[in-house]
């Protein structure tokens, strides 16, 4: 049965709710809906499940975009009621005629409500014996059908295989067509035979006897090609073309470089770093100073310059519908305003949305949803005078990147750590990705930046598994001048990290950054040291380290590592990933859109962005900057 039916403006206030169901819902899903679907621009999904302790859920909607009103429907997930569909578009079309923005109270709508639910459902039962009645003819049909057997230009053999009248078995040519021949010998002009195909590859071909001379032409002859490469091509008739002799390049010595101890000769040090000492030692201590201001504490000032390109663009967008529609018809819809927006209308504009999108390295299946998303929130609304469709879905799409890409929950990490810290207790952070996006190196710059505002960091060194991790982390850690907790390798990852916070807490540090190897989502014996590790010391911030030039991998690798977390996970409620550090965001010019793919398919914010070598390139992410490059 129907659970619930609710409809409320987008501001929030609830308008009506059907009061004929006593039963109280289990949990949330209408606000889970709002937070997890309307508000993170899925709402072009058909359907949305939610799942609580002893319930499980599914949520329909719709929109009447011109008045501002959402209409939900929940009912038990095993029902798979029919009638949910019809009867949300009948309250939306009664409900938008009695609708005042300045009335809050509708009562009188039960009675309505009641009358179309008895009219949804009995629609539904009727659909479903015609259904049951049709089907079995169908089905009979289809036997019948199959049992005479054969597709277009078969037929049937002795054995019940379906055999080709050109006689060969195998008829696909090389342009993947399936052909035959007919029967008075001539090749169908639809479809090639094998035949056909093999005599245009040999270089001459012949049809019903006669030599085709037009199949050797473009045709590719390899008897010229020798006689070519044996005389050479010649400039004039008889007389063959000599390339000359290219002169022999001067071959270079290597000097043999000397390892023994010999004073005779002895060779500059394997060291290229700046920081040498006067005995010739490595010193690799320097001040943090020396590095200057982490880039994280640096505003972004974005340009204010007028944007002419989005009028151009707008002008090729609308070229698709000014052609459908006509030069008169569009500039008409644009001056007096249409009544309400179709689909049709909405499709050219969001068509060359999406490919601009994808130019900008966003995966196909985000933009593809985005698009779907801005249609549904566009869709039957009114266009105002003197505006084009392509700017309006471009403002739309717009609203949609900002507010997807927009935190949800506070990052302010300092805070964080400050409220760690006055209760005694270190805050923990712990670095996942996949293998080589550079967790180490970016976790000494968020180390760096730590120590800029006084607080006090402690690395540990969970990388267990990859040779020399222990080492690279450790070198960071002279550098910064700051502890180190390790235990070198072929050690609990897990039990490693619970030593390090013990460690932390007695010697005061302040934050615990922890170092864990790279793995890929499908590699399940090293997420699930991941999943224990995350379970045992439960850290306050769980940040996975990704790639900015990943593309469509991007949503594998986020929706596999939460995945493999929650699954893998002994906990009731599991920890997955908080946050995001983007990195190599300096190697990718515009396309930017592995930003948004990775948010849109998590959830989680971008934390942190990497955008260079040295430890003071570590900003944050500047949305309108981002969603001004998505979509130039």
């Amino acid at each position: 049965m129907l659970e619930q039916l609710l409809i409320f403006t987008r501001g929030g206030l609830i308008l009506w709710s059907c009061k004929e169901f006593g039963n109280a819902l289990k949990g949330s899903p209408i606000d889970t809906l709002i937070r997890s679907c309307l508000l993170e621009e899925r709402s072009g999904a058909a359907s949305y499940n939610y799942d609580a302790p002893g319930a499980a859920y599914s949520l329909k909607w719709t929109f009447h975009n011109d008045l501002g009103l959402v209409f939900v429907a929940v009912y038990q997930r095993i029902l798979h009621l029919l009638y949910v569909d019809d009867l949300l578009a009948m309250v939306k079309r009664e409900f938008s005629q009695i609708y005042d923005p300045s009335k809050t109270f509708y009562g009188d709508f039960d009675e309505t409500f009641r009358q179309l639910k008895a009219e949804a459902v009995a629609r539904a039962e009727d659909l479903k014996k015609a259904n049951s009645l049709g089907g079995g003819v169908n089905k009979k049909q289809y036997h019948k059908v199959g049992s005479e057997g054969g597709s277009v230009g078969g037929r049937k053999s002795g054995n019940g295989a379906l055999k080709n009248d050109g006689g060969d078995a195998d008829a696909d040519d090389a342009g993947g067509k399936k052909g035959r021949k007919l029967e008075n010998g001539h090749s169908n002009g639809n479809y090639v035979t094998a035949k056909d195909a093999n005599l245009k590859n040999s270089g001459s071909g012949s049809v019903n006897g006669k030599e085709n001379e037009s199949s050797n032409i473009g045709a590719f002859d390899v008897n010229k090609l020798q006689k070519l490469r044996s005389k050479g091509v010649s400039g004039k008739k008889g007389e063959a073309k000599v390339a000359p002799k290219a002169e022999p390049a001067k071959k270079t010595t290597k000097k043999n470089r000397v390892w023994d101890d010999s004073p005779r000769e002895q060779e500059p040090k394997l060291d290229f770093t700046d920081h040498v000492g006067d005995d010739g030692d490595r010193n690799v201590d320097f001040l943090a100073k020396e590095q200057g201001e982490s880039m994280m504490d640096k505003e972004e000032v974005l340009s204010s310059d007028s944007e002419t390109e989005e009028d151009e663009d707008d002008g090729k967008n609308n070229k698709p519908d000014a052609k459908k529609k006509g030069w008169f018809s569009s500039m008409f819809q644009s001056i007096a305003g249409k009544a309400n927006l179709e689909k049709s209308d909405l499709e050219p504009a969001l068509k060359a949305l999406k490919d601009r999108l994808m130019t900008k390295n966003v995966a196909e299946e985000i933009a593809e949803k985005l698009c779907e998303s801005v249609a549904a929130s566009l869709e039957g609304k009114k266009l105002g005078s003197f505006t084009r469709i392509s700017s309006t879905v471009q403002a739309a799409m717009e609203e949609a990147l900002v507010r997807i890409l927009t935190p949800r929950r506070s990052i302010d990490i300092l805070r964080d750590v400050h409220t760690a810290k006055e209760q005694r207790k270190p805050y923990v952070v712990v670095f996942v990705g996949v293998n080589g996006v550079g967790k180490s190196t970016n976790l000494a710059k968020v180390a760096y930046w730590l120590q800029q505002h006084n607080v006090s960091v402690m690395m540990a060194a969970c990388d267990t598994f990859r040779s020399g991790a222990v080492e690279q982390l450790r070198t960071h850690a002279r550098r910064l001048q700051i502890p180190i907790f390790e235990k070198g390798y072929e050690k609990d990852p897990a039990v490693v990290a619970k030593e390090a916070i013990q460690e932390a807490t007695r010697n005061g540090s302040d934050v615990v950054l922890v170092d864990t190897a790279g793995r890929m989502q499908d590699n399940e014996p090293l997420m699930r040291a991941l999943s224990k590790l995350i379970y045992l010391n439960n850290p306050d911030l769980v940040l996975f380290v990704g790639e900015a030039l990943v593309g469509n991998d991007a949503v594998d690798q986020l929706s596999k590592f939460n995945q493999k977390l929650a699954d893998l996970s002994t906990s009731s409620t599991p920890r997955l990933i908080d946050g995001i550090l983007l990195t190599k965001f300096d190697t990718i010019d515009d396309k930017v859109g592995a930003a948004l793919s990775m948010v849109y398919i998590s959830g989680a914010p971008v934390m942190f962005v990497g955008c260079g070598q040295s430890y003071t390139d570590l900003k944050k992410l500047n949305v309108k900057s981002i969603v001004k490059t998505l979509l130039k």
